[in-house]
């Protein structure tokens, strides 16, 4: 079982790799489960439509997750509620429109649980992520209610991301991170046999800020005349992370960073 996962989509550059790129990705890598965050795929490069995540859908991916943008794009609070596939933010104030945790069988039968969850420290308001990560594990367990649990962290800083890795250790097929845009050089099988990295990437133009116009973003550290922040819309890099999951155990056997297109080469 090959698992895919990419990071956060960035204005309509991301979105047109996926679109033009992915399914033959997934033949060419041999995968069998797709996940994306998408909270930054709109036009704008903040927030989600229907129709982006439909076109995601036709274009192979299995789930999306999202994070502190996913209620930008306001139309997406009623499609949330009726589409299993889009996520948001487990621990986001409750009540709050779909769900944070689905588990989704495979055409062979395969039970992958996703859980998207997004960190306390610089971010916005939301439930204590470390408690509702200890309700949820205590609730749900590996090879029993699901064969893979894939958890998408979406937070700030590195430290709460490698907290969260440890903390589901074992627990989990893959804790991977999202939010900061940048791939981290650190993916790794956990000693308990989670797959984890701290930041998947983005997928957007990496002659950018973090997938933003460059230019506009120097000016406004600067506070010299600019705009609102708007997506670069140059060619597009793909980022994540493939896993290679062990059936029996429901961990990972490998993980490798993945890299397609664009400024960033794989190494």
């Amino acid at each position: 079982m090959r698992i895919l996962f990419l990071g956060d989509v960035v204005g309509i550059t991301g979105c047109l790799k996926i679109q033009n790129n992915l399914l033959d990705q997934i033949k060419k890598k041999k995968i069998d489960f797709v996940i994306v965050n998408a909270e930054n795929a709109a036009e704008e490069g903040v927030g989600l439509t229907k129709e982006i995540c439909e076109d995601f859908f036709k274009s192979g991916v299995n789930v999306i997750t999202t994070g502190n943008h996913v209620w930008d794009q306001k139309d997406i609070m009623n499609f949330i509620d009726k589409e299993n596939r889009l996520l948001r933010p487990k621990n986001l104030f409750e009540p709050a429109p779909g769900n944070g945790f689905g588990v989704y069988t495979t055409k062979e039968n395969i039970k992958i649980g996703v859980l998207n969850l997004m960190g306390n420290v610089f971010m916005k308001k939301c439930d204590d992520v470390f408690k509702t990560s200890k309700t949820f594990t205590d609730k749900h367990k590996l090879k029993k209610d699901y064969d893979f649990l894939i958890v998408d962290f979406h937070g700030e800083i590195t430290s709460e991301k490698n907290a969260i890795g440890h903390f589901f250790d074992g627990k989990a097929t893959l804790v991977v991170g999202t939010h900061t845009h940048i791939p981290t050089n650190d993916a790794r099988v956990l000693k308990d046999g989670t797959a984890y990295q701290t930041d998947a990437g983005m997928c957007g133009d990496y002659d950018s800020v973090i997938g933003m116009n460059k230019d506009n973003s120097i000016n406004r550290f600067l506070k010299k005349d600019s705009v609102k922040h708007f997506p670069a819309n140059g060619e597009a890099t793909l980022s994540g992370v493939i896993v290679d999951c062990n059936k029996e155990t429901g961990l990972a056997n490998k993980i490798d960073s993945y890299i397609f297109g664009g400024q960033l080469k794989e190494t």
